[in-house]
C-alpha cells in the first residue's frame, strides 16, 4: 500500500484549521490569565459584547473571524478534492489564502488603527478571490460551465 501524499490544498485547509486551535488556545489562556489574576470573573465573558483590553479583543475577534471562514474554505477545498481537481492553480490558491488568513489575523492583532484595516481587509479581499477562484476551476472541471 503506498502512502497517502495530500494535495496542497488539503495540506493548507489543515494548516488553516490549526492556525485557528492556535488562536482559540491564545484567547482562552487569556481568559485564564485574566481569571486567575482576578481581572476578570468567568462569567464575564460574553459572546459578541466586547471585554477585556483593546488587544484582548482584537485575538478574540481575529479568532472569531478565523472560525467564521474556516467552513468557506474547508467546503471549496473539499469538494475540490472530491471531485480530483488537484491542479497547481487550486493547489496554489489554497495556500494564498492561508497565507493571507494569517496575515489578515496578525495585523488583526496587532493593530486597530485605519491603515490596518486597510490592510485586513485587503488579505480578506486577497482569501475571497481566491476561494471564488477556486470554485470556478471546480465548476467548470464538474462541466457546469
Amino acid at each position: 500500500m503506498s502512502p497517502f501524499i495530500a494535495p496542497h490544498s488539503i495540506t493548507a485547509l489543515i494548516v488553516y484549521a490549526l492556525w485557528t486551535i492556535a488562536l482559540v488556545l491564545v484567547v482562552a489562556l487569556a481568559r485564564v490569565q485574566l481569571v486567575v489574576r482576578g481581572k476578570a470573573k468567568l462569567e464575564s465573558f460574553t459572546p459578541g459584547a466586547p471585554h477585556g483590553g483593546d488587544l484582548y479583543w482584537r485575538l478574540n475577534r481575529a479568532h472569531m473571524n478565523a472560525t467564521e471562514n474556516l467552513a468557506i474554505f474547508a467546503t471549496v477545498v473539499l469538494c475540490g478534492w472530491v471531485v480530483g481537481l488537484e491542479t497547481v492553480t487550486f493547489n496554489e490558491l489554497a495556500v494564498v489564502v492561508v497565507a493571507a488568513r494569517v496575515v489578515q489575523t496578525l495585523i488583526h492583532i496587532a493593530s486597530g488603527a485605519a491603515w490596518a484595516i486597510n490592510i485586513r481587509f485587503l488579505a480578506f479581499g486577497v482569501q475571497l478571490g481566491c476561494e471564488f477562484w477556486m470554485a470556478v476551476l471546480i465548476l467548470r472541471a464538474g462541466g457546469v460551465f
